[in-house]
């Protein structure tokens, strides 16, 4: 039976004091000081960043050393035996006592000044999810055939599985607490979006969607492909998510 919705008390505009920001990393040593300066700059020194790194070879842990040391707000967990997308926003959330937490990709192609209005679209909601197919979002991040993957992938998913977002796979979002408390994270990169928007939807917490656009990578290669191969790679796990959902959890209403 899907959960009632949290009473209006716990909702409310959200401040910096009281978030985290995980960034989970693996060779993002040009980009990470711009993104954790991207996000003080937008959200002020009170908001704690949690990054996550995956041992990665490039010195993105020692980029985030030197600048911890100039920033209390930055906390590292260094990862030597684990690896994973999933498993290092987990990890990241884990380490987190605020009551909210919100997560990116950390190439900048999501642009760490839209994370206030994000977090102001929280103020009523239980998540507030980034997303590139509203009104006023956009994708320049991918080409062409990235473009018409992705967005088959999350109307097939919506066909399937209802609901009213649209934007399943971003993985740009701020979540409270409860609602992570109660459904953790499953599956792996894109997958776990759609696992969680999901549920957390069936079980009648409230999502609102956020424009935002999406923009190329900054520096680095990226780690998965959004073309033809990377579609065949984890295509099946897309499917298999939302076949397992759909038989498990059912459709959402309205």
């Amino acid at each position: 039976m899907a959960a009632a919705n949290p009473a209006p008390s716990v909702r409310g505009p959200v401040p910096a004091r009281q978030v985290s920001v995980v960034l989970p990393t693996y060779n993002e040593a040009g980009n990470i000081a711009l993104l954790m300066q991207g996000l003080l700059d937008a959200l002020g020194p009170e908001v704690e960043i949690i990054v996550v790194d995956d041992a990665s070879p490039d010195g993105t842990a020692q980029a985030v050393r030197d600048f911890s040391a100039d920033h209390p707000q930055v906390r590292l967990v260094y990862r030597s035996d684990e690896r994973g997308l999933t498993s290092a926003i987990w990890r990241g959330i884990s380490e987190s006592q605020r009551p909210v937490v919100g997560w990116m990709d950390c190439d900048l192609s999501m642009p760490p000044a839209d994370f206030p209005r994000i977090l102001a679209a929280l103020a009523d909601h239980d998540l507030a999810l980034g997303s590139r197919y509203v009104p006023g979002g956009g994708d320049q991040g991918h080409g062409w055939l990235g473009r018409v993957l992705s967005q088959t992938i999350c109307r097939l998913s919506r066909l399937l599985l209802g609901g009213r977002v649209l934007d399943l796979t971003s993985g740009f979002m701020a979540v409270r607490r409860y609602v992570l408390d109660e459904l953790g994270l499953r599956g792996d990169y894109g997958e776990y979006c759609i696992d969680l928007i999901h549920r957390a939807q069936k079980r009648g917490f409230s999502a609102v969607e956020v424009p935002y656009l999406c923009v190329p990578r900054h520096s680095g290669q990226s780690k998965t492909s959004v073309g033809l191969m990377g579609f065949l790679r984890r295509g099946p796990g897309y499917l298999a998510t939302v076949l397992r959902l759909w038989r498990r959890e059912g459709r959402v209403r309205g």
